[in-house]
This record gives structure tokens, sequence and C-alpha cells, in this order.
């Protein structure tokens, strides 16, 4: 089977990354059982489908915010302190990419700002841009723009997995499904829901304290909805 034009592009686009970003990689676990039970009840009194993407996107906006190195990315400078001329440039917003399969492969819709938007509005920005993503109508404005990347394969059943760093940003949240698990609580045994977050960071931008710091502040946020909503 020959390749298609946008495999060949997402193959070579990884495969630059991977020469090139010297990636470390960070892996917890967030306890959503508070979140999710609360999920229809905010989905009926938004006026819109709060799916799990929503729920992550949201968190990053938030945590990303606390942690502007995360949005940061190597640019040419004027500094030649250090000899390569290369500085570290923190986008304005964060502007969340996330992966969705379409038609064509896999493409990666943009939900810009999501540091200042409300749930309602990104989860209702993430439902229209799956749904042109997936019928072949995403213009170059919905692809433009991402400074922090998502990829969640729960729906496939996957317990967690290691992100590829996409060329234009510096790091990745991967998310995988959630699940049943038995957490140790007061003396019990109680039953709780998890979701594993894997964090892959270009370690030329980002230390891995500063990293550790963000990836425990974005499964605070996902665990406890005052942190959150």
């Amino acid at each position: 089977m020959p390749l298609s034009r946008i495999q060949r592009l997402i193959g070579e686009r990884m495969l630059a990354s991977k020469r090139t970003k010297p990636c470390f990689y960070l892996e917890t676990k967030a306890d959503v059982t508070e979140l999710m039970g609360m999920r229809h009840r905010l989905s009926k009194a938004l006026g819109v489908k709060i799916t799990s993407n929503a729920f992550f996107i949201h968190a990053m906006g938030m945590a990303a915010r606390q942690h502007p190195l995360m949005v940061g990315r190597l640019v040419p400078g004027n500094d030649n302190r250090n000899g390569d001329g290369m500085i570290v440039q923190i986008a304005e917003s964060v502007n969340v990419g996330f992966a969705v399969n379409s038609p064509q492969g896999l493409v990666v819709p943009v939900v810009h700002r999501a540091d200042s938007l409300s749930l309602a509005q990104i989860a209702d920005q993430e439902k229209q841009l799956t749904n042109k993503a997936r019928s072949n109508r995403l213009t170059l404005d919905d692809i433009e723009g991402e400074t922090i990347g998502l990829s969640n394969l729960g729906a496939y059943d996957i317990d967690s997995f290691l992100g590829i760093v996409p060329p234009p940003v510096s790091t990745i949240v991967s998310a995988g499904k959630i699940s049943l698990a038995a957490v140790p609580q007061d003396g019990r045994v109680m039953v709780r829901k998890q979701v594993s977050l894997s964090l892959a960071v270009d370690h030329r931008v980002i230390h891995c304290e500063y990293a550790a710091r963000f990836l425990q502040d974005l499964a605070r946020r996902l665990s406890d909805p005052q942190h959150l909503l």
C-alpha cells in the first residue's frame, strides 16, 4: 500500500522530532472519580456534551498558565552568549492540539486560548473541531498555532503510552483509559476511577522538576473538581 500524503508528512515530522528533541518522560495517575461522576450533570447544565478530552484540555490550559515554560519552544534569537543564538520563546496563549483520527489519517485540530476559555466553551470547540476533522472540513486556522499537545487513547482501551512531541511544541500529554482501581483510603480499600497521564518533554526547554510540578498540578486539577471548576 502506498503511503498517503498525510502519512508521509506525519512520518517525516515525527522522525525529525525524535532526531532533534532530547525528550524525557514522566507518568502519574489522577483520581477522576468525582470528575466523571459529575460529567453528565455538567453536560445537562451547560447544554453541551462534556467529554474526557474537554476536561483534559481545560485542566491543561489552567496548569500551563501556572507553568508557562510548558508552552515554550526554542527559536533563533539575538542572544549569542551560548554560541548557537537560540532562545526560549514563551507562547502568548495555551493552544491545545489534540489528535483525531480522520478518513485521511491522523489530524491535530487546535483549541486556541484554552487557558482563557470556560469548560463549556472548550467542550463546544472540541466537539465542532472533531466533527470537522471526521468530515474532512478542517481549515488552516483549525490546525495552526498549537503550543502544547494532547493524545487520548482511552477510547481504545489503552492503559498508558508515551507520545512523540510534535515538532512545533515542547510538550505532549498522553492519556490512557479511565479504569477502576483498588485504592487504600483511611484504613479501607476503596474502588476509584483513575487515569494514567504520561508526559513527554523536550529537555532543552524544560527541566525535569519543572515538568513534574506541571504534571502534579494537572493531576490535582483532574482529581479535585474544585481546582478545575
